[in-house]
């Protein structure tokens, strides 16, 4: 992608928070500790499943460590910025960085829509065809199934980006918010903005419903086969299994719909500013103790990697 405006728009300014220094310093020191944490969350699962033979053969695992990476990578593509414009006034950004950050925040946003749906794909798979399963959510297959999405989901958002890229910057440069968003970046556009907003906001909407669809569909099929087949027992395990799945699902999609799917849910700046920030912060954190909280298999192996470690 390479940027290039009409104008002689050079760099934007990021209003970021707009409070006091002593707020600033405590929302940096909070973010700060939010942010390693989280890293470390899910530097602790991806170690787990690469150290532990027993998780690293399972396909759910392999999605999960590779899920991991992928929050590390989202979490980063806006928060080390977020807190450096907290240590400074005036939240200045390059054009091009602008716009490489906006491309990549959109890339692995869309990345972790496929994702989702890849995960829900395989406790489909799991619950509502066991025999099969082993066959068909071999590794291989897995690792396939997490190429493909990052390959879609960088791909997916390109041609918005790169039209948006092309626009013409006039008058006022600030982007009231912490990051390059879409809505923010159009509405400094010069009319006439051609086909970049329907093309912006219908890629959006295909990528957010889409995936929905399928994930509602694919737990509402696991739970109808569970109703009929399960015994009170498997039937109690699984349930707790998918309602893990189902709440980061609900934690993500329904931050990402009021944002991006309601009419008008990017025009309140201090109401976009706090679900941006809970869907592109707090949850990167959440998932790692959603998925890991109640789950023995994983409790397991790192009692295990500790035993390990205290022997040698």
């Amino acid at each position: 992608m390479d940027p290039a405006n009409g104008t002689g728009v050079e760099e934007f300014i990021l209003l970021g928070f707009e409070v006091g220094q002593q707020k600033r310093f405590l929302l940096l020191v909070f973010f700060t500790v939010l942010y390693a944490l989280t890293l470390a969350e899910n530097l602790t699962i991806i170690t787990l499943v690469v150290l532990d033979t027993h998780l690293a053969r399972l396909p759910m695992y392999i999605l999960l460590s590779n899920f991991s990476w992928l929050e590390m990578c989202y979490v980063s593509a806006t928060v080390p910025r977020m807190l450096f414009d907290l240590t400074s006034p005036h939240g200045v950004i390059s054009f091009p960085n602008c716009f490489i950050q906006f491309y990549v925040f959109f890339a692995l946003g869309s990345t972790e829509c496929f994702y989702l749906s890849a995960m829900a794909l395989d406790r489909y798979l799991a619950i509502c065809h066991p025999l099969r399963y082993p066959q068909i959510m071999s590794p291989n297959s897995c690792y396939g199934l997490v190429g493909s999405c990052w390959v879609i989901g960088f791909l997916w958002y390109l041609v918005p980006a790169v039209l948006i890229s092309r626009l013409s910057f006039c008058g006022s440069n600030v982007i009231d918010h912490f990051l390059c968003d879409a809505g923010p970046i159009l509405s400094l556009a010069c009319p006439p903005q051609g086909a970049a907003p329907v093309v912006s906001q219908f890629c959006l909407n295909a990528l957010i419903i889409g995936n929905m669809f399928f994930v509602v569909l694919s737990y509402s099929v696991v739970v109808n086969t569970l109703m009929k087949t399960s015994s009170q027992g498997s039937r109690m395990k699984a349930f707790s299994t998918i309602s893990f799945h189902l709440l980061v699902v609900t934690l993500f999609y329904g931050s990402v719909a009021g944002m991006y799917l309601i009419p008008g849910g990017e025009s309140q700046s201090a109401i976009t500013k706090a679900v941006t920030l809970f869907y592109t912060a707090v949850t990167p954190f959440l998932n790692p103790m959603i998925y890991c909280l109640r789950n023995d298999q994983v409790k397991e192996a790192l009692v295990r990697l500790l035993k390990r470690k205290g022997t040698v």
